[in-house]
Parts: C-alpha cells; sequence; structure tokens
C-alpha cells in the first residue's frame, strides 16, 4: 500500500508577469523562481519514491520515479533538473512513497539574483473541502499575492472562492471543473477577478466534486512578493480552526541595526453568520495585547510591539499564545524589517511529540560566502507541563539516514517558552558543515522529539547577502510524525 503526499508545488521554472516595479533588479514580483522539493523518510525502512506533476489546470500527470530513499535519509530534488518537465511549467505535483514522508518545497531564486530570500511551504497528506487563506494581497504592504487551490481529490472540482476585503463586501469566484491533482493560480496582481486597484483581505474556499453537492477534498499554498524590493515567503493554507494558536517566534525591533519584527495575520475562521472571534496575543514575557474583535472570515493584523507600539520593549524576541472567545480562528506569522529578513509560517493549533523537519543545512565555512544556508529550528513547549532539561531531543540525520549527532534542551522549558537548536549545536562539531558533508549530494533532516510532551516546531532558513551584508530568511513548519 502506497501513502500519498500531496505536494502543492507553487513555482516551477515560473515567470511572474512584470507589474511594472520601480526597480526590477531588487524586486521578488516579476522574477523566474524555480522549485526544489526536500523530502524526508521518517521511518526506519527504505521507501520508494515517485512523484507525479500536473501542468496549471490540466489533469493529465508527468510521472517522475526517483531513486528509493533509506530510512530516516533527507533528498531533494531540483525541478529544473527534469528533462520531462518544460522551462516555464507551473503546476502542481504529488509524491507518492510506500513509507511516511515529509516534504518541504523551497522556491529558489536565479543564480546571481539580488533576491536572495527562498520562500518555503509544506506538502500536504490529505485536503478538505473547506480551506482558508489567512491573508491575501494586490499593491498592499508592497506585496502582490501568488497564491494557488490544488484539488487532491479522485475525480473533478467544483470551487466556490470567496475573496473577504477588510472592511469591504466579499465577493465569490467560481471555479468549474478542476481536474484531479491539478491546481489553479490566482495572480493577485494580473487576475481578471480582482478588479480593485487594491486588496488586502482573506479567502475561503469551499469545494464540491463536481456537478455534485458532495464535499470536494483541496489545498491551498500563498506567496507573498516584494513590488519593489527582495522580500519574499510563503505560507500554506489551513483546514480548521482553534481558539488557541501557538506562535514559536516573535520579535520586537530585534537586532542592533536590522530591528526584526514580527506581525500575526488572525483570521476568523466562522461562516457568515457566525460568532465574532474577540482575539487576544499573549507572548512569552507576559505581556497581553488589547483584545481585537473579528467578524466571521474576517482578518486582523498584530504587531510583535503591540498595538501601541510599545507593550514589548525593544530587543523583544520570544514566543506568542493567541486565543479567541467565540469564533474559532487560523493565524499566520510574518517576521522582517529593516535588515534581510522577509519569513512567514503557519501557527499551530495543537502540538506533536514527534516532529519532522526535511531542510536542515548548516555551514561554518560557506555561509558568510552567500553559497551554503544556515537552519535555526524554534521549539515551541505548547503542552500543559515545564519540560525539563533534556527533555527534548533533536536528531539529525545526513543524505543516507545516518545519524550525525543529536542536541538537547539544556535548562527547563516554560509553558508557551522555547528552546532553540541547530546542527552546530551537535556535540564534536559534527555538524559544522550538515547537510553537505557528502561530496556532491546535499541533504540533510532532523527529527524534534519529547516524549509525553506538545511541540510546535518551526525552521528558519538563512541565506547570507553578501551585496547588503545580511541574512535573507524564511520560515517553514515542521511536519508532524504520525503513529
Amino acid at each position: 500500500m502506497k501513502s500519498k503526499l500531496l505536494v502543492l508545488v507553487v513555482l516551477i521554472s515560473m515567470l511572474v508577469a512584470l507589474a511594472g516595479p520601480a526597480n526590477v533588479q531588487a524586486a521578488a514580483y516579476g522574477l523566474t523562481f524555480t522549485t526544489s522539493i526536500t523530502y524526508q523518510n521518517v521511518t526506519d525502512a527504505a521507501t520508494t519514491v515517485n512523484f507525479i506533476f500536473y501542468p496549471g489546470g490540466i489533469g493529465t500527470g508527468i510521472p517522475i520515479d526517483r531513486p528509493d530513499l533509506p530510512g530516516m535519509a533527507a533528498s531533494s530534488l531540483f525541478v529544473g533538473s527534469l528533462g520531462d518537465i518544460d522551462p516555464g511549467f507551473q503546476g502542481s505535483a504529488v509524491l507518492m512513497t510506500t513509507q511516511q514522508v515529509a516534504a518541504t518545497l523551497v522556491q529558489l531564486p536565479p543564480s546571481g539574483s539580488t533576491v536572495k530570500v527562498r520562500p518555503l511551504s509544506n506538502g500536504f497528506v490529505e485536503g478538505s473541502d473547506y480551506v482558508l487563506v489567512p491573508t491575501i494581497l494586490k499593491a498592499t504592504f508592497n506585496k502582490h499575492s501568488l497564491w494557488s487551490v490544488q484539488n487532491v481529490d479522485d475525480v473533478a472540482a467544483d470551487l466556490t472562492v470567496t475573496f473577504k476585503p477588510v472592511g469591504g463586501t466579499p465577493f465569490d469566484v467560481e471555479v468549474n471543473d478542476l481536474p484531479a491533482g491539478a491546481a489553479r493560480f490566482f495572480d493577485m496582481a494580473t487576475a481578471p477577478e480582482i478588479t480593485t486597484p487594491t486588496f488586502n483581505g482573506s479567502v475561503t474556499i469551499q469545494a464540491y466534486e463536481a456537478g455534485t453537492t458532495n464535499p470536494g477534498s483541496v489545498v491551498a499554498t500563498s506567496v507573498e512578493l516584494g513590488i519593489t524590493n527582495d522580500e519574499a515567503y510563503a505560507f500554506e493554507g489551513f483546514t480548521t480552526g482553534s481558539n488557541t494558536v501557538y506562535m514559536p517566534s516573535a520579535f520586537c525591533n530585534w537586532g542592533p541595526t536590522d530591528k526584526v519584527r514580527s506581525a500575526f495575520a488572525v483570521q476568523n475562521t466562522e461562516p457568515t453568520g457566525g460568532p465574532d472571534a474577540v482575539v487576544t496575543v499573549t507572548y512569552s514575557n507576559g505581556n497581553a495585547d488589547t483584545p481585537v474583535t473579528i467578524h466571521p472570515g474576517e482578518k486582523a493584523s498584530f504587531s510583535g510591539c503591540g498595538q501601541s507600539g510599545s507593550l514589548n520593549p525593544t530587543d523583544f524576541l520570544g514566543s506568542a499564545i493567541i486565543t479567541s472567545v467565540g469564533g474559532k480562528i487560523v493565524a499566520m506569522g510574518k517576521v522582517g524589517g529593516d535588515g534581510g529578513y522577509s519569513t512567514a509560517y503557519s501557527g499551530f493549533s495543537q502540538g506533536y511529540s514527534e516532529v519532522a523537519m526535511p531542510y536542515v543545512r548548516w555551514s561554518q565555512t560557506q555561509y558568510l560566502t552567500g553559497v551554503r544556508q544556515q537552519v535555526n529550528i524554534a521549539i515551541q513547549n505548547v503542552g500543559t507541563a515545564p519540560i525539563p532539561a533534556g527533555g527534548i531531543t533533536i536528531s539529525y540525520y545526513d543524505v543516507n539516514g545516518d545519524l550525525v549527532g543529536t542536541d538537547s534542551n539544556p535548562s527547563e522549558i516554560a509553558v508557551g517558552g522555547k528552546y532553540s537548536s541547530n546542527a552546530n549545536k551537535i556535540p564534536g562539531g559534527a555538524g559544522a558543515e550538515f547537510g553537505y558533508a557528502v561530496p556532491g549530494v546535499i541533504g540533510g533532516g532532523a527529527i524534534v522529539s519529547a516524549t509525553g510532551a506538545e511541540l510546535a516546531v518551526m525552521g528558519r532558513v538563512c541565506t547570507y547577502n553578501t551585496a547588503l551584508a545580511v541574512a535573507a530568511c524564511e520560515d517553514y513548519n515542521g511536519n508532524p510524525v504520525t503513529p
């Protein structure tokens, strides 16, 4: 029996049409990105690996077979190297394996571009008939959204896509007969359905099996791209809401020069006519922001410095918990500032005792040259009790599935608190070139585990921008390992 991992490939050798940015060289919107799919076997047994790629809106797939992946190994597929995939391809993919795997998509800018950040998003193991995207932008905050919805059912789908502008009137877009496996893309800068010059809001998607009222199954992913700057990040859509969301990374004017700041986009998941959500953000230093009421389907934004701009002190670095009274919510976090940070991650409605990180690298020798990456892993305790010192184990595996070494938390982690790890913390220096140690081969992953605890885990992948002397970083969520 094969395991089916649903992977939404957002950008594969795709040219985003230019919208007249003031500085094309430094703009993320308008670049050609190429996807690399990093995937990790989270079991001890070897697995077969087979991909099927679907051009946008087309249900006829292109099969790609890959070598078997050893137990616990992490590898990658650079889509630009596949002769069966034409340049300019824009579409989706499905990954089929015989063992449980985790996958993260990495969107690579062209070599030599001034854009260094790599947008990251995860694959999906299942879809839903109802999906939410908490933030969608057109010419707002100097960003355009490029987002897509993939039909992961076995039959064609009819979709009702509801756009909900902040403070405006919602409107629907119908998508009919989307083939199984295929994706529908919305470039907010050029989509004919978006008639206003700007858009700031959210989206909900209701899916049906084509021609029926039977529930369908879809997933969604969005990329936000800087119009006149080099910022770019990606995140996944949500299928369910909750009254508590955990955010492992929060900043207020952190760092000596970059002044890194976080922001949370929070969406009320309730349908029209449902309850309002009264939302409060509480930070790991104990500070709580003023509650905000969010109407059904709409979103609100929260700054890491608080709505007043002074809730948290300068150089605050921590985590947060978002709670709602009434309607259930979803949230995504963004981190940016005056430096190279341009990140996004999805908030966690629950934690897991074991989490896979398919994309882990650490270079001591070639990071500052801009050639190799460094990945930090943020681990938040979202359980009901403190985690004792040594209670978390971070196991780092190379491309062959061999254990390189482990790291562990040196002190107790309070409820809502966090610990940060990276491969350089492996004793004895074994992780100094983690993910690059095998000549000519790139790959490495980690498993984060804590018996009896609940963890929310995210990875921050940084590439050093030598021209600007800053770190260009992007986030992705850890993948839960299920029994």
